[in-house]
């Protein structure tokens, strides 16, 4: 069998404290995730679980205390060049329109500008901004902007696609187009993706698999689930599926303990400090 495209076997992540550099904080402990070629896979999980801690894992940004991590096989050591991060914020550098953003990243690699110039026109087309190349970010909408920064990773071609919750900030119509377009790229080009989200509709809908964290401090896998809808998926339309009802009431109870003991921490975090 290939090698997964991403694993983490036992990772632990530990730093130290805001507000006392002496006293150490777990954010995730013993830390096993798989996603396999071609596979989507989402993780849900409360607020401070660590779900961008993984990912940040995965993309070599940041060492693991504890544990292992590869990529197709081969020990992660360092920034992981197979993958393309989307992040939760805008990417987008101001001062360079949406073609220039576009080709940033293949420029940074030495790509020739006339090479480089073309991947990116081809990347606005497929994401509907091909009219719209010679926009700077603030003469964008947030789903234009969205759209740009999703172009701005494709143009890489990378293997494995890490995506920290990039649709949270757009209004309902504008995400549920883009997770639509996001799931069509996929479906054309099945790569490796690992999403990150706090919304366990969208988590369902996209996904082959979804993976449910503990609250924090160290948190772990709780639970995992396939995701056995038929594909091509409509984001909108699969919610009404009988199968899509049962799945998301299996995940959210297993979820439903973790998101209130999440939040009750929360709460207390103020008078704790």
């Amino acid at each position: 069998m290939a090698a997964p495209a991403l694993q983490l076997v036992g990772v632990g992540c530990t730093f130290a404290a805001r507000d006392d550099p002496g006293r150490r904080y777990t954010a995730v402990a013993e830390v096993s995730l798989t996603v396999g070629e071609g596979e989507f896979v989402s993780v849900v999980g409360p607020t401070g679980c660590g779900k961008s801690t993984l990912l940040n894992v995965g993309a070599g940004l940041l060492a693991p205390s504890a544990g292992r991590v590869q990529a197709f096989g081969a020990p992660l050591a360092g920034v992981n060049r197979r993958a393309g991060y989307m992040f939760q914020n805008e990417s987008l550098m101001p001062w360079r329109t949406a073609l220039g953003n576009v080709m940033a990243g293949l420029e940074f690699r030495g790509v020739p500008a006339a090479e480089a110039r073309g991947r990116a026109e081809d990347w606005l087309r497929r994401v509907g901004l091909a009219a719209f190349g010679d926009r700077y970010p603030h003469q964008m909408s947030g789903g234009m902007r969205k759209r740009a920064s999703l172009a701005q990773v494709l143009v890489l071609d990378p293997d494995i696609i890490l995506m920290d919750e990039p649709f949270s900030a757009l209004d309902i119509q504008t995400r549920q187009l883009m997770e639509n377009e996001v799931l069509a790229l996929w479906q054309a080009r099945r790569r490796a993706v690992l999403f990150i989200t706090h919304d366990l509709d969208e988590a369902i809908a996209l996904s082959d698999r979804v993976v449910v964290m503990s609250a924090g401090p160290a948190s772990r896998p709780i639970g995992e689930f396939a995701i056995d809808l038929a594909r091509p998926r409509d984001v909108a339309e699969v919610r009404g599926d009988a199968r899509f009802v049962e799945l998301h009431g299996a995940i959210w109870a297993v979820l439903r303990d973790e998101v209130l003991r999440g939040y009750r921490q929360q709460l207390q975090a103020p008078a704790a400090a």
